[in-house]
C-alpha cells in the first residue's frame, strides 16, 4: 500500500464533485453502481478506458464543488488507486481519507502526461514517472493518514481500533 503504480489519466483545474459523479447518478449509494459513471461528464469513455490501479492526475481544485461523499467512493469503487493534484477541495481532501482513496498534492502536475506510467512512494515523498525517469517530491501524508488509507477509510479504522482496545 506504500507503493502505489499506474498509469496516467489526465485532467484539468477545477474538477468538481458533479463531474466526478453527477448528481443524477445520486440516487443510489452502491459503489460498484457509481463506479459505472465516474467521470462520465468530464470524459465519457473515462471507465471504459480505464484500469483498475489507474491514476488520476489533475490540477487545481480537485473536488471542488458540493461536499458529496459518492466522489471519492465512486473513484475508489472505479479502480482509481490514487489522486494526484496541485490542490483540493478542503471538503473532498477529507472525504478521500475518510473513504480511503489514496490522494496526494504535488504542484508539477503538469509535467505528467495522459498515458504516463507512475509510482508514488507514499512514505518518502516521492513521485517517479517512469516514462520520463523524473522524480517530484511531495509533503509525505501524516503517518496517522496513511493508517486510515491502510485500513480502508476511518470507519474500518474505527472498527480495528475497537477490536484492539477489546483485546487488550
Amino acid at each position: 500500500m506504500n507503493i502505489i503504480t499506474g498509469k496516467v489519466w489526465k485532467f484539468g483545474d477545477n474538477i468538481d464533485t458533479d463531474l466526478i459523479i453527477a448528481a443524477r447518478y445520486l440516487n443510489t449509494s452502491d459503489p460498484h453502481e457509481l463506479a459505472k459513471h465516474v467521470m462520465e461528464d468530464a470524459d465519457p469513455e473515462f471507465v471504459t478506458k480505464m484500469q483498475p490501479g489507474d491514476i488520476i492526475v489533475a490540477g487545481e481544485n480537485f473536488g471542488c464543488g458540493s461536499s458529496r461523499e459518492h466522489a471519492p467512493i465512486a473513484l475508489k469503487a472505479a479502480g482509481v488507486a490514487a489522486v494526484v493534484a496541485k490542490s483540493f477541495a478542503r471538503i473532498f481532501y477529507r472525504n478521500a481519507f475518510n473513504m480511503g482513496l489514496p490522494i496526494f498534492e504535488l504542484n508539477e502536475t503538469d509535467k505528467i502526461n495522459e498515458g504516463d506510467l507512475i509510482t508514488i512512494e507514499m512514505d518518502k515523498g516521492n513521485i517517479v514517472d517512469l516514462s520520463k525517469q523524473v522524480t517530484y517530491r511531495f509533503h509525505p501524508i501524516p503517518e496517522f493518514m496513511q493508517e486510515l488509507l491502510a485500513c480502508g477509510g476511518l470507519i474500518n479504522y474505527a472498527k480495528a481500533e475497537m477490536l484492539k482496545k477489546e483485546r487488550a
